[in-house]
Order: structure tokens, then sequence, then C-alpha cells
């Protein structure tokens, strides 16, 4: 089978967005690729992190995935930095990248604005080298991404292509997969801007783990537009924004949810969002709970033994082409 590589940054908190727009794609492609999942602690850190608290959402982000339905003996999970081909394989790349196709990177420009540019870390501005690392060193075929990882996908492109044109052929070219819906999950709080685990405000989301009482909460305090009608339009993006939550949680189409709310307005339209979202969460948060913290150091340190012969056969491949001695 076509391999497919993907992974989430154990920083923040994970919302219905990260699951919509990725968690979820990766469910249902691990039965028709070979599929390996990972945690990306080495990408966390290109900005500051406390380092109780990035052992926590490492163990975190692998149990949702456990929790979402990836199954350890269909796909391999594993921790990002318990496999250093990683890391080597981006500094080779690093020689083949260009500084001012870096400077390009609309993720660095916005990171960096944040916390100022004379603060931002070479780390930070090298993130999407360790990215085209990650998925050169697998054979990717296809990367499950959403819309704002697209222009690190073309620079993983082009690394692949100027290594192979210099070195002979070495790795793959990936393509990248995105679903329609899954490209326009936006903040509660202003549809104009993408939900983020790292928003300041936590009306921003709705959290994979949050309660019942919260989730009720945010939904009934989550923006609307001018009018009372429950209708799916552009020139209506956050009542669009909910619709959308709305119908990839419940499986209904947003035309019969328009039918469904003909006449009613937006309260009881919210007050039914945040019940399907209560029930699609609980369900899962109680998935979650079953796997303690030794079973899931467990399954990431086999998908590492898992893949790592992968990673070191690429990694040697590569280092033979641009003229490393093999130990």
């Amino acid at each position: 089978m076509k391999r497919i590589f993907s992974g989430i940054q154990p920083s923040g908190n994970l919302h219905i967005g990260n699951y919509l727009g990725a968690i979820q794609n990766w469910v249902k492609l691990q039965d028709s690729y070979d599929s390996i999942f990972c945690v990306v602690d080495m990408h966390a850190i290109t900005v500051p992190q406390d380092p109780e608290e990035l052992r926590k959402k490492t163990i975190e982000i692998a149990r949702i995935y456990l929790a979402s339905g990836i199954d350890p003996e269909k796909s391999s999970i594993f921790i990002q930095s318990h496999v250093p081909e990683h890391a080597e394989l981006a500094w080779i790349l690093n020689t083949i990248a260009k500084i001012p196709e870096l400077e390009k990177m609309t993720q660095f420009k916005d990171k960096s604005q944040k916390e100022g540019t004379e603060s931002a870390s070479v780390g930070l501005f090298d993130y999407p080298v360790l990215m085209a690392a990650d998925i050169l060193l697998y054979g990717t075929a296809v990367v499950p991404v959403g819309k704002d990882q697209l222009q690190h996908i073309e620079l993983t492109r082009d690394l692949a292509k100027r290594f192979n044109k210099k070195f002979g052929d070495t790795f793959n070219i990936p393509e990248f997969y995105v679903t329609k819906e899954s490209m326009s999950i936006m903040a509660l709080d202003d549809p104009a801007k993408k939900m983020s685990k790292s928003a300041k405000s936590a009306y921003n989301r709705i959290e994979l783990t949050d309660t019942t009482e919260m989730i009720r909460k945010k939904i009934m305090k989550a923006v609307t537009d001018s009018g009372t009608e429950i209708v799916y339009q552009d020139d209506k993006p956050a009542l669009k924004n909910l619709i959308n939550i709305y119908s990839l949680l419940s499986r209904k189409s947003t035309g019969e949810i328009q039918k469904m709310y003909a006449g009613k307005g937006y309260a009881d339209f919210k007050k039914d969002l945040a019940e399907i979202t209560v029930n699609f969460l609980k369900p899962f948060q109680e998935k979650m709970a079953e796997f303690s913290d030794e079973k899931v150091l467990e399954i990431l340190k086999r998908g590492a033994e898992k893949v790592r012969p992968i990673a070191k056969a690429k990694l040697d491949e590569v280092k033979k082409k641009v003229g490393f001695i093999l130990k």
C-alpha cells in the first residue's frame, strides 16, 4: 500500500477542528494506506515549552490518536524525537534549502510577529525543513494536512525534486490530502480566524477534553451574524462555520440542517449544536480514559521500533549519495 505520514505538535489543547480537519481523516485513511502518525515533539520546541507540560501533552496527543480510532495494529504511532533520523535528514536538507524560500513561509511570519522577530528561534525559521524530513524519510506518498500546511508541503516537494536532480532519484514526491469541509473550521469567537489550539481565549475553540458544561457555554456564546434565519451563506460566515461543525458531527448535509431549522432561531440551533457536540465528545473522552500512561508509552515505543528501520534505510541511502562514509 502507499504510505501516509502526518503528525501533531504536543502543545496547546486539541479541539474539534483538529479532529474534523485532521484526525478524522487519518482514521479513515488507515484502512487504505500504510499509515504513520507521529507526535512531533521536536517541532513543538521551536517555541518555548515547559518541559513537564511537554511530556504530559506528548502522552495526551497519543491518547487522543488512540481514542479517535487510530489502531496501532494498522498504523504506526510514535514520538518524533525517538527516531533521531528525523533531525539528521533535516540537517542534510538544510544544505539545499534556500533562505528566501523559508522567509516566504506564512506560518513563520505569523508566529514570529506575535513574539517579535528578534526573539524568534532558528528552529522556528527552519521548521518547514524538519517537516520535509519527517515526510521524505518514509517514502510518503500522501500527506493529510490542513490548509495552513499546504505551503510546507510545496516546499517538501521542491526539496525532494532538488535533491533528486542533484544526487539521483532518492525521494518520493508526496501529494497532499485535504477535504473541503475540514479546510474551513473557524474560531467560535471570530469566523475570520482559524480555530486554534494556541489561541489565548478558550472561547476560540471546543477542546476535545472540555466538560459538558463548558461545551454548552462556549457554543451558546459563539458569535453569530445579523438576522435570525438559519441559512448557509458566504455573507454569514459565523453561522456558516457553526453549520459546518453541525454537519460534520451529525453527518447531516448543510441543506438538511437548513430545512430542519426553517422558522427557528439561533437559540434553538445553538442548543441542539451543543447537545450534538456533547454527545460526540462523551464517548470519545470515555475511550481516552481507557488508556493509561503506561499503555500509551508502550504503544509509542513499539511504533518507533517499527518505523526506525525504514527511516535508517532512507537516511543511509541519502548519506551515501552526498558522500558520507557509513559506520
